[in-house]
């Protein structure tokens, strides 16, 4: 391991401990008696559990008032784990402050944008500005890295838990919001000029007359985008320092352990490129509804995201659920089967562990009704036998830690910025929305099993076939260059509608739409016309008809051909999708919403042009997925996220000789797949 990569050198003493994936959850003692704390390590070794969270919601246990604290609990536990090889990821317990905070200073309470304080009784309670706050953050951050610095249950670090990125109002913020400011524009006259504050006469004399965004119920008509974008940085970045701050305490004391926090996948308010660089490693907390009937895309994608964060690196799954979760109005329990599939999933794309929230089911609180590893049931249910069963999985597959997944041809572009300027107020259409955009081009290449990865539009895109641009409605110039010199020089591009339309500070890019990427695509767009809700035309694509939706732009050729055209309505014989020759690549752009079929052939003529092709291909809900060990043995996952029983023909020609989860020592050509079946083969050495 190079010295130039300190992440990567503690990843490797995590992985040397652990001896393999880890396999866990997030345990809570301080919720049982400490008679149950010895059936619980008695239970994890039963289970192969290696590696557990402690300590995320014990602030108020551990300091039960200001500068007193009690350690008595934990020390107990960590020992207990520490005698049972049962690492720990202990957290940082700052994501719920104790009442005494709360009461004592209140001032450290969030205020919303109409003005409302939010009140103790949940969690995240507090003001990511205050003073107060960081300092008692800071303080039993502090105690706990110097109390459990080089303990031997001590395997890594967690800072705080699902951060938000909260907005917050309160006098403290709006200060800070206004420093902030002044950091980054130096002037009050170029804040003016950002935010175009000519436009209703709101200009600035000084930076002290700013205020952070009021709720739109306050304004009499709408609020300023520079404003809310910049906003919505701001709030990022406060959060951000709460976590360097604890973050670097802990470093201080433990140089040699990794530290992470738990990001909520494809979460809105927070720009995980920029937390992701933060951190030693990228963990994910991820509830896809068990009934979904696209729960298991939904979840491919998170997955691909966290790997992407860090350029293809393992990540940490470190919440999950072994049945029903609290995420909506009904809450089914899993089906039979289901959580094998999905847990492998996990580690198909690349996580380096399977870990659930949580160990021990509450019999009290919010979440009493949320799955855990040891449901209220106990060790008779189906729950646990399928827990236990997992965790056999999990160790069978112990070589793939510290491996990697198949590198993809493909990268999406994704960008928090343009997220939060997407769906801001006062657009052509209120109802983008970016993730559902996203996952309109990612859902094709899913089903047909091709390699993905997410990437920002300043990373270096040049090793990639094809480029997937979804609404990229704000880019700055270096993004703009970066995707232009990309298909200048031989890259492949599919761009959909609403793109290049603003620069960085969310003003219209001059010269009529699409803005940045007039000559890359080599049209015009004479109007951006939303379709009206149930509105749709018919267009006709490559000897197929199809339907448009919710969108049409008025596209006029400069330079571009005709991909597909509207067979009705006043666009009748005009581009509803183009492609132009660009350099040495070829751009294509999408000026609609089409329906599923037309999506998909657009999508997959895209990447067959571009010399894409897919890991193998398998009848419809079968996944397949190839990840490589640490040393290069590459394995095939193929998982079936059926009720039903599948057929998958293996090439006979490729190297397969084993199923590493159950032990087979040679492989037909023809495997069948029970429903929520999985197979894990590995290539011959």
């Amino acid at each position: 391991m190079s010295r130039t990569d300190p992440a990567g050198e503690r990843l490797a003493g995590l992985r040397q401990r652990l001896q393999g994936l880890a396999y866990g959850g997030d345990y809570n003692p301080e919720q049982w008696p400490a008679g149950t704390w010895r059936e619980d390590v008695r239970l994890m070794r039963e289970a192969g559990v290696n590696l557990v969270t402690v300590g995320v919601f014990s602030w108020g246990l551990l300091e039960p008032r200001p500068g007193v604290f009690d350690f008595g609990r934990l020390d107990e536990v960590m020992d207990l784990l520490a005698e049972a090889g049962v690492g720990v990821d202990l957290a940082t317990p700052t994501a719920a402050p104790p009442s005494w905070l709360a009461h004592e200073h209140p001032q450290t309470l969030p205020v919303d944008a109409e003005g409302r304080k939010i009140a103790f009784g949940a969690r995240l309670h507090f003001c990511p500005s205050s003073p107060v706050y960081r300092y008692h953050a800071a303080r039993i951050t502090e105690r706990l890295a110097e109390r459990y610095a080089g303990h031997p249950a001590l395997a890594m670090w967690h800072v705080g838990n699902e951060y938000v990125g909260f907005g917050c109002h309160c006098p403290v913020s709006v200060a800070h919001f206004r420093r902030w400011l002044a950091d980054r524009y130096g002037t009050v006259d170029a804040l003016n000029d950002a935010w175009g504050t000519a436009f209703w006469g709101q200009r600035y004399d000084s930076f002290d007359h700013v205020g952070t965004p009021a709720a739109r119920s306050r304004l009499v008509s709408g609020p300023n985008p520079g404003q809310l974008l910049d906003f919505a940085r701001f709030s990022d970045t406060a959060s951000l320092e709460c976590f360097t701050a604890e973050r670097d305490i802990i470093r201080r004391h433990t140089p040699g352990l990794p530290v992470t926090t738990n990001f909520m996948g494809s979460f809105k308010h927070l720009d995980y490129w920029r937390w992701a660089a933060a951190e030693d490693v990228v963990s994910l907390d991820i509830y896809a509804k068990p009934y979904d009937p696209e729960g298991q895309l939904l979840a491919a994608y998170n997955f691909d995201l966290m790997r992407s964060l860090r350029g293809g690196r393992p990540w940490l799954m470190l919440e999950s659920a072994t049945g029903n979760n609290l995420t909506g109005g009904r809450n089914s329990a899993r089906p039979a089967g289901q959580l094998r599939v999905r847990s492998l999933q996990a580690v198909a794309r690349g996580a380096d562990s399977v870990m659930f929230f949580q160990w021990r089911a509450s019999r009290a609180g919010a979440e009493r009704f949320h799955s855990a590893m040891v449901p209220h049931g106990g060790t008779r249910t189906r729950t646990w036998r399928e827990v236990v069963a997992l965790g056999r999985d999990v160790a069978r597959l112990a070589d793939l830690v510290g491996g990697s997944c198949d590198p993809a041809d493909v990268a999406m572009l994704w960008d928090w910025e343009n997220w939060w300027a997407l769906e801001a107020p006062d657009h052509p259409s209120g109802d983008l929305r970016f993730t559902a955009r996203i996952l309109d081009h990612y859902r094709p290449l899913w089903h047909a099993n091709i390699p993905v990865d997410f990437a920002h539009p300043h990373a270096d895109l040049s090793r990639y076939r094809l480029v997937i641009v979804p609404n990229l409605y704000l880019v700055d110039d270096a993004g703009a260059d970066n995707l232009t010199a990309y298909v200048r020089g031989g890259g492949h591009l599919l761009m959909s509608y609403f793109s290049g339309i603003v620069d960085q500070h969310d003003r219209v890019r001059p010269g009529g739409h699409p803005g940045a990427f007039r000559d890359l695509l080599g049209i015009d767009i004479d109007e951006l016309n939303p379709l009206q809700i149930g509105e749709a035309y018919e267009l006709h694509h490559a000897g197929h008809a199809g339907t448009a939706t919710d969108w049409q732009d008025v596209i006029l050729l400069n330079g571009a051909e005709q991909l597909a055209a509207y067979t009705a309505g006043e666009q009748k014989g005009q581009p509803a999708a183009t492609r132009h020759r660009f350099g040495t690549g070829t751009a294509t752009y999408l000026g609609t919403s089409p329906d599923p079929g037309t999506m998909r052939r657009l999508v997959l003529d895209c990447a067959t042009g571009a010399g894409v092709t897919p890991v193998m291909d398998t009848p419809d809900g079968v996944e397949a997925v190839r990840r490589r060990a640490a040393d290069g043995t590459d394995h095939l996952f193929l998982l079936n996220h059926t009720t039903e029983e599948a057929t998958v023909d293996l090439d006979p020609a490729l190297p397969w000789s084993v199923d590493l989860l159950n032990g087979q020592a040679a492989v037909a050509d023809r495997l069948r797949l029970p429903p929520f079946g999985a197979v894990v083969l590995s290539a011959e050495r």
